[in-house]
């Protein structure tokens, strides 16, 4: 068996369930390259996001936590300049170092690979050829991130095995950020990275270099839990339409004179707003550029609620931040595919569960469009609002879910 590690500090009570998946690693990866000598084994956790929806790629504040789902591999350098990977369910895919610009773009794990690998080189940092065997519980396509917790992993496994375990987290993001934007034609901001690669509850801030400030949170503290629902409709078909709200907030900016609404101020949106409506023709824009400012605050009243330990507050500005979403950012199903609401849909449900209690919160999650939502209720309520749940999404499609204090790293 191989040598993971410290597994308790990782999975906590879960750690023997951990350590199945890791022997299955190790013999996955044997079958597949020959032998599993001197493998090393990593782990990056998904992310959830707790307030701060689409404010990352503006230049705003997020409160974000990785979460208990995580993508696992194993890996250990080869002699050639060659990466080869298997992500399980998937065929291996191979990225010639030397010759990055053979890699077509928006080609799934191989473009992604190679978008990682030119970023890490472009900054300065050693990249040769390994074999990794990877898998992962964390939902696909449905807001927690399955790509980033991927890109996070790489950069961990280029960080070890090359660069002595020294590329700094923030790195670890705008490299994944970058894979994203230039080989995959998705402006994601770094929201998604920072959360998988840190570890724990952070209160970020994207205005300058990316600030990151650990803070001390956890819904159990209060009796509640956190439960994440996959409406069943993926995130992989929608990449104009997340772009689409960066690209949006950032034509507001410019006619305000900045290059992101970070640079500018919600009274100077409001000074000028009829002649920036007039200019642009799209009052979308405008509601997303209002729900940037509104959701920035409310990051920033949500910090000081955490320090002040009040969790009627902190409920209260989650839910606020999903109506703004609602109503604002309108992330919540496509114009081109109106009949499909199923976000708003878990919503309703939820929302007809929560008012029997009169007690928790509901709100999109993470990109929106698709994919999941979030609901925060207390602990009593869970089983009730899983059943209940479970009738409409399927028992398989409800996840309780914890924040895990490790982030992307190597066991040892």
């Amino acid at each position: 068996m191989g040598n993971y590690g410290d597994l308790g500090k990782v999975y906590g009570k879960d750690a023997a369930e951990a350590e199945k998946r890791f022997w299955h690693l190790n013999e996955s990866f044997a079958a597949e390259y020959g032998d599993s000598e001197g493998l090393s084994y990593f782990t990056a956790p998904g992310r959830t996001e707790i307030i701060g929806n689409h404010t990352d790629h503006n230049g705003g504040k997020v409160i974000a936590g990785s979460i208990s789902l995580d993508t696992i591999g194993a890996a250990r350098e080869s002699s050639s300049e060659v990466i080869e990977i298997v992500s399980e369910g998937y065929k291996k895919v191979e990225v010639n170092i030397s010759r990055l610009d053979e890699v077509p773009k928006e080609n799934g794990t191989r473009s992604l690979v190679a978008g990682i690998v030119e970023a890490a080189k472009s900054m300065g940092y050693e990249v040769h050829g390994f074999r990794a065997y990877v898998t992962t519980n964390v939902i696909a396509a449905a807001g927690v991130s399955s790509s980033a917790s991927f890109e996070m992993l790489i950069c961990t496994m280029i960080s070890h095995f090359f660069n002595d375990d020294r590329i700094p987290v923030t790195d670890y993001a705008k490299i994944g950020q970058y894979s994203e934007n230039h080989f995959w034609n998705k402006s994601s901001g770094l929201m998604d990275q920072m959360a998988c690669a840190y570890g724990g509850p952070i209160l970020l801030d994207f205005k300058g270099d990316i600030s990151v400030e650990p803070i001390p949170f956890a819904f159990s503290d209060y009796g509640y839990e956190m439960v994440i629902i996959n409406t069943g409709k993926g995130h992989a078909d929608l990449s104009a339409g997340y772009s689409a709200m960066p690209l949006e907030m950032k034509a507001v900016a410019h006619e305000l004179g900045g290059e992101r609404l970070c640079d500018t101020s919600k009274e100077e949106l409001l000074g000028h707003l009829n002649e920036i409506d007039e200019k642009l023709g799209n009052d979308r824009a405008i509601l997303r550029a209002l729900h940037f400012f509104n959701e920035t605050e409310r990051v920033e009243k949500m910090a000081e609620a955490v320090n002040k330990k009040d969790f009627d507050t902190i409920l209260r500005l989650m839910k606020d931040s999903g109506d703004s979403s609602y109503k604002l950012l309108q992330n919540i199903y496509t114009n081109e595919n109106w009949k499909e609401q199923k976000i708003a849909l878990a919503l309703a449900l939820s929302e007809e569960f929560l008012s029997r209690s009169g007690k928790g919160i509901c709100r999109v999650h993470g990109g929106g469009l698709a994919g999941v939502i979030q609901t925060v209720l207390p602990k009593e309520e869970l089983s009730g609002y899983v059943d209940f749940m479970a009738e409409y999404f399927g028992r398989e499609n409800i996840y309780p879910m914890n924040i895990r204090l490790t982030g992307a790293t190597v066991l040892s």
